[in-house]
């Protein structure tokens, strides 16, 4: 699912990722300035989806920038940036600068003709600072335009470093290390070790989306998952379906769910934050989520009745899903794209700036993000997890795929993909599911 609409429905809760964040506004001259007027004249107005704490956090994000440079950066939030940022710009009402949640939709801006090439100077910092793959997706038919700024990461399970120490097992390090720990806890407690929850009202479906893009990148491989994004593997090849049924082997099997809850079938009648309150007072020892899920615990209660300690030491940690062979580290996630639309002194100095490490490094320190930007500074993230989150995206050894359903068309991604994950916890036979979220190609 787009990765704006499902943190929309997470305001509240993101600590990673400030996903949805989108700027539009237009430059306005102060007195004495103008559009490519004098350096410290000029407010570069931004705008986007983020609104409340995570608003004012951007805004803060800027305040050495102003003071070093005289330009003044100002950000509102606008929930519907989305749902009417293409239409602004084809309507003559392009922002100064934008920063696009999805590839997807900076595609689409891009075919408007208003999104300038990024600048030389936002080419090099990125050569200087990103893998790649990040540079990668700021690039359409060839020309780089957009710049990567934030990063969340997914992935993730989540468990008791407490409970893991009384049951004496550790975190896997392989897939099939992983489903052997599922047994020993199955042995140990004699309950289900897995809790689910896919409900998220009109997207309901998304959280088993990411656990099939979680097994495609991990047993097929990249390229496998780079041409499954690009519409060269169906859904219906056998590396996809391989994939539901390494997923199928967790989240079908009634031995393994769903712990706190009922049956496999409950799974879709669960809201997919309400698994944090299982794993915290214990009643469900493993659940899959991305990092966004460390908020939740600060709204539930451990079994002593106190707020959860998130940390290796403590009530609820995660270790990222493992792969097939030991020491892979294959991961996907999401993350905004910085674009701007005219070549004004200031707002290319805007631009250079959110591509600088200088960037990353104040919003991070803020709290509740983290940047893939590899000169940034891990130690500075809000809590252990976020660090560790970081370490894990700077990596040279990670593999990073942007999340594939963001990717794909909408009718698909947000369409059939999201209904089809229902459909088989409900009990469709996994081929017909198959085939029914292809079709959504032809919608």
């Amino acid at each position: 699912m787009a990765l704006s609409q499902r943190y929309r429905l997470l305001a509240p809760l993101a600590l990673v990722g400030a996903a949805a964040i989108a700027l539009s506004g237009c430059a306005e001259a102060t007195p004495g300035g103008g559009n490519g007027g004098s350096e410290g004249k000029t407010t570069v107005r931004i705008s986007g989806g983020i609104t409340g704490s995570e608003a004012d956090d951007l805004n803060k994000t800027f305040a050495q920038f102003t003071k070093d440079t005289g330009i003044k950066v100002e950000y509102t939030g606008d929930k519907s940036f989305e749902g009417n940022i293409v239409t602004k710009v084809t309507g003559g009402d392009a922002p100064d600068i934008a920063i696009v949640p999805q590839p997807g939709l900076l595609k689409s801006l891009v075919e408007t003709g208003k999104v300038q090439k990024a600048p030389e100077g936002v080419s090099k910092a990125v050569d200087e600072n990103w893998s790649k793959d990040w540079k990668n997706y700021g690039t359409i038919d060839g020309t780089f335009y957009s710049a990567p700024m934030l990063a969340n990461l997914k992935g993730y399970i989540w468990y008791s470093p407490a409970k893991f120490k009384e049951w004496g097992v550790e975190v896997p390090k392989t897939w099939d290390d992983m489903i052997k720990l599922t047994d020993t806890i199955r042995s140990k407690t004699g309950t289900a070790p897995w809790c689910a929850g896919f409900a998220s009202g009109d997207a309901s479906g998304w959280p088993g989306t990411d656990w099939v893009e979680d097994l495609v990148l991990r047993q097929a491989g990249p390229d496998v998952y780079d041409k499954w994004v690009a519409g060269d593997v169906k859904f219906t090849d056998p590396e996809i379906k391989d994939a539901f049924e390494a997923v199928g082997s967790i989240l079908k099997n009634p031995d393994y769910v769903n712990a706190g809850f009922g049956d496999v079938k409950s799974i879709n009648s669960t809201a997919f934050g309400d698994v944090a309150a299982k794993v915290a007072d214990g009643s469900c020892a493993l659940t899959h989520q991305a990092s966004f899920l460390s908020a939740n615990f600060l709204d539930v209660k451990n079994a002593a009745g106190e707020t959860p300690k998130v940390a290796p030491d403590g009530d609820v940690y995660a270790f990222i899903m493992p792969g097939t062979k030991e020491g892979e580290l294959s991961v996907e996630g999401g993350g905004e794209f910085v674009a701007g639309f005219n070549a004004d002194k200031s707002t290319v100095k805007v631009l250079e700036f959110m591509a600088s490490p200088e960037f990353a490094d104040a919003r991070v320190k803020l709290g509740g993000v983290i940047s893939a930007n590899k000169n940034a500074d891990p130690s500075l993230a809000s809590s252990e997890f976020l660090q560790d989150a970081m370490k894990i995206m700077q990596d040279d050894k990670t593999t990073f795929r942007f999340d594939a359903s963001d990717l794909m068309p909408a009718t698909v991604g947000s369409g059939s993909f999201w209904k089809g994950m229902v459909d088989w916890i409900d009990g469709k036979a996994t081929d017909q599911v198959l085939s029914d979220i292809q079709a959504g190609y032809n919608n």
